[in-house]
C-alpha cells in the first residue's frame, strides 16, 4: 500500500510498534515524529493520507495539534486518529470537537488499529457520486458539496452523510452508524458521539441541515423528497 502514514507519539517505543504493525499490514511508506510542533511541519510538507496521534505529547498536545491541522486549508482534510489511553465520553466527545474522525484508546487491538485506517482509506479507491436534493458526495474524494459549494467535514460526518444520502428514506439507527464508523472490530464510539456529529453536520449543511430528520429513540434518516 502506497498511503502515507504519519505517526505522532512522544514514545519512541510506541512509534516502532505502530510502524511495525503497519508494515506487516502492507504499508509501506510510513515516518514517525515526537512532539507536536514537529508533527504540525511534517503533515503540512510531506502530505501524509493519514495520520496516528497521540493525545499526551510535549509543549503541544495532541488537541492542540489536531485543532491547528484541520484549521490548515493545506491539512484539513488529513483523516486524523487520536491515540490515548482517556477513554471517559468526555474525553472522547472532545476529541472529535477539535476537528479528530477517529478515537482509539489504549491499549489498542493491532486489528482495531488496523481495520479503522482502512476504513479511512477505503473510499480513495471508489468513484461512485451520490446525490440528494442539492447534495452531492463523492465517495472517490471523501468531499461533498452543497449547491456547489464543498464542505469541510470530518471523515466521521462524511461516512455519516454518506450513508444517509445513499439510503435517504431508510432510518439509520444510532447503533448502525456506531459499527459503520468503528468497523467490525470493536472501536470505541457512543451514542452521544453520534449525536455530536449529527449536530456538528446540521451546523454546517446550513438550512438545509434541517434535511436530517431525528426519528425518537431510534436514530436519523434524510426527510422525503419533496
Amino acid at each position: 500500500m502506497k498511503s502515507k502514514i504519519l505517526i505522532v507519539d512522544d514514545e519512541k517505543d510506541i512509534c516502532d510498534l505502530v510502524e511495525l504493525n503497519l508494515v506487516s499490514n502492507g504499508f509501506e511508506n510510513v515516518k514517525s515524529v515526537f512532539d507536536g510542533k514537529t508533527a504540525i511541519e511534517t503533515a503540512a510538507a510531506w502530505l501524509p493520507d493519514l495520520i496516528l496521534l497521540d493525545v499526551m505529547l510535549p509543549e503541544i498536545d495532541g488537541l492542540g495539534v489536531c485543532r491547528i491541522l484541520k484549521e490548515n486549508e493545506t491539512t484539513k482534510d488529513i483523516p486524523i486518529i487520536l491515540l490515548t489511553a482517556k477513554s471517559r465520553e468526555y474525553d472522547i466527545v472532545n476529541g472529535f470537537e477539535t476537528g479528530a474522525d477517529d478515537y482509539v484508546t489504549k491499549p489498542f487491538s493491532n486489528k482495531v488499529l488496523i481495520a479503522r485506517i482502512k476504513a479511512h482509506l477505503r473510499n480513495k479507491n471508489s468513484d461512485e457520486i451520490l446525490s440528494y436534493k442539492n447534495l452531492t458526495v463523492n465517495l472517490s474524494s471523501c468531499t461533498a458539496a452543497l449547491d456547489g459549494r464543498k464542505l469541510n467535514l470530518t471523515f466521521s460526518e462524511f461516512e455519516i452523510l454518506a450513508a444517509l444520502t445513499r439510503h435517504p428514506s431508510k432510518v439509520h439507527t444510532r447503533s448502525e452508524l456506531i459499527e459503520m464508523l468503528r468497523g467490525n472490530e470493536g472501536f470505541e464510539i457512543t451514542e452521544r458521539a453520534i449525536d455530536v456529529h449529527i449536530v456538528n453536520l446540521r451546523r454546517k449543511l446550513g438550512e438545509f441541515g434541517s434535511a436530517i430528520e431525528t426519528v425518537r429513540g431510534i436514530g436519523y434518516k434524510f426527510g422525503d423528497e419533496k
